[in-house]
């Protein structure tokens, strides 16, 4: 673990010193913003348009009209801008031609792997704190209920290490940085939509579709819900993602 945090410092030190995470961080936070305004003028509408409800004792919710909405559209940001911090991890590396010199230091290769992922996931875990500012707000101006909330966050925090899990991997398998961004972001649309085709399929196979689709596991947790099987398949695809990851760069130690 300890080698793992100097690597990922490393990999932070080189995120923080360029501009591409102060420029990333800036256009997710615009995103963000923007559509979570939008949500929050459209719940303010809905407000003011149903002054009778609230006289029978049916107020709107703000958690179902403007948090969850806000963390599924965070969810799609996520998913254009994670293969842009991922798409540097080993491609970079292979690039500058220190790959070799990082896989003949001391630190072992899972190590190199996990640090690597670790920095990503404290960028991304970064970027989402700043973005919490919204919820904040929020709960200045009303009373949501804080528990979809926090298990909202996070889902939002799994589904992203299966970003960066998968980006990580992609980025292992090429120098060319744009070449792993599209893989990244090619695999990670597919695993979100493939759950369409569970309308379509017989039982059986709808049933696997809508399991593997990595959007399906977040619903029940902006909803307030912690599942065995969400937790269970968000860390069994980050597992899976490194493990592929580490099996494609220690194939290049014989090569």
């Amino acid at each position: 673990m300890k080698n793992s945090w100097i690597v990922a410092k490393r990999d932070l030190g080189s995120f923080f010193n360029s501009p591409i995470f102060y420029v990333v961080t800036t256009v997710f936070l615009i995103l963000y913003s923007f559509i979570f305004i939008n949500i929050l003028n459209f719940f303010s509408m809905q407000s003011m348009q149903s002054g009778q409800f609230q006289q029978m004792g049916m107020g709107l919710n703000i958690n179902e009209m403007v948090i969850e909405p806000s963390f599924q559209n965070m969810a799609v940001v996520l998913l254009l801008i994670i293969p842009i911090i991922t798409m540097r991890s080993f491609s970079e590396e292979k690039k500058s031609k220190t790959f070799r010199l990082l896989l003949s230091s001391p630190v072992h290769l899972k190590e190199i792997v996990f640090g690597k992922f670790l920095a990503c996931m404290i960028v991304v875990a970064l970027m989402i704190f700043l973005s919490s500012y919204s919820v904040g707000f929020l709960f200045f101006i009303s009373e949501p209920d804080i528990g979809p909330v926090l298990t909202g966050y996070l889902g939002i925090l799994l589904m992203a290490g299966c970003y960066v899990a998968v980006g990580v991997f992609a980025s292992s398998l090429t120098e060319n940085q744009i070449v792993a961004a599209v893989i990244t972001f090619g695999f990670s649309l597919f695993m979100w939509v493939i759950g369409w085709g569970a309308q379509t399929a017989d039982s059986a196979t709808g049933e696997v579709l809508q399991y593997l689709s990595i959007i399906e596991h977040l619903d029940r947790f902006l909803k307030g819900i912690i599942e065995t099987s969400d937790i269970a398949y968000y860390l069994s695809f980050i597992i899976f993602g490194l493990f592929l990851c580490h099996r494609a760069l220690d194939s290049n130690r014989w090569r």
